[in-house]
């Protein structure tokens, strides 16, 4: 196992602890939403003082930095180190705390806010700075694909690689999400694939998506595994081999509707660990971020090994 998943606190995840003040470290990547004439900093002093916080402000300058300061924070002793940002922003942030005594509170400012949707955070800022400053604190899985930790969704094939092309669209949101995908859909084709599963179950398909979901969407409520439970220790597996268009029609509507396991558009399967060889290079992501392309993948769940603040 990583390193990075070492030395975690294994408590139960059914029981919660209310502290009236905690130590916060805010981490804000600034160039998160599409609202960039907001005093992010001064909204969340604002919020956090009127919560009775003891807190602290740090602002990303890089990509990779909010994983470095949120594990400056934890050695530091805050309790909780909160992403101010998108799933990026989240996933570097949770990177960075794997391990250590504090836990993981978001502020959502991006497009698709997966996990803090999965996690019934709210998605106004007053709202979710209230619920970082006053916490439950439960424990929740975490997923790694080729070594890159991922607390919502992983996924080979189309989409990362809209995730890749939305990365250079040079806007944000759903629309341009979604610009992106109906452009790419007319020229995607599916990869020849080998998946095992726990080191036993072995099929040949192909790969349209191959989705690992620890938390049920994507984001903006997309619903790529309707049942999944972020603390049941599974990941559940969503393949998609091909895509005409009435199966588009149908897993559109699944995604939208939460109903894709029950549409026919997927097949699931809810494992630990996956293994897949692909025949050509395949792209994957993490939390919504294109990674790179491969030809071999190794997936494996991490039980409770996050905490949260919910």
């Amino acid at each position: 196992m990583p390193d990075k998943f070492s030395g975690i606190r294994l408590l139960s995840y059914s029981t919660t602890q209310l502290l009236s003040r905690v130590r916060i470290c805010f981490i804000l990547n600034p160039t998160s939403g599409t609202n960039r004439t907001e005093d992010v900093p001064a909204l969340l002093t604002r919020y956090a003082t009127a919560a009775g916080a003891e807190f602290e402000i740090q602002s990303t300058a890089y990509a990779g930095h909010a994983e470095q300061l949120a594990r400056q924070a934890a050695a530091a002793g805050c309790r909780v180190v909160v992403a101010v940002g998108g799933d990026g922003t989240v996933n570097e942030v949770a990177r960075g705390l794997l391990g250590t005594a504090a836990a993981l509170g978001i502020v959502p400012r991006g497009s698709g806010n997966g996990l803090a949707r999965h996690l019934h955070i709210p998605l106004d800022l007053p709202g979710a700075v209230r619920r970082a400053c006053q916490p439950t604190f439960q424990r929740i899985d975490a997923g790694e694909i080729n070594g890159r930790p991922f607390f919502c969704t992983a996924g080979l094939g189309f989409d990362a690689h809209v995730s890749k092309m939305f990365a250079r669209a040079g806007t944000r949101g759903l629309s341009t999400y979604v610009k992106v995908a109906l452009r790419e859909y007319r020229r995607y084709r599916p990869v020849p694939v080998q998946v095992t599963l726990q080191g036993q179950e072995l099929f040949d398909t192909h790969c349209y998506v191959l989705a690992f979901a620890n938390a049920a969407q994507y984001g903006n409520n997309a619903y790529i595994a309707p049942r999944a439970n972020i603390q049941d220790g599974l990941l559940d597996v969503c393949l998609i081999d091909g895509l005409s268009l009435p199966r588009a029609v149908r897993v559109g509507l699944g995604l939208a509707l939460g109903t894709l396991a029950t549409s026919g558009g997927a097949v699931y399967h809810t494992t630990q660990q996956v293994r897949v060889q692909s025949a050509t290079p395949l792209g994957f992501h993490v939390d919504g971020d294109y990674v790179e392309d491969a030809t071999d993948f190794e997936v494996l769940l991490h039980p409770l090994a996050l905490e949260v603040a919910v």
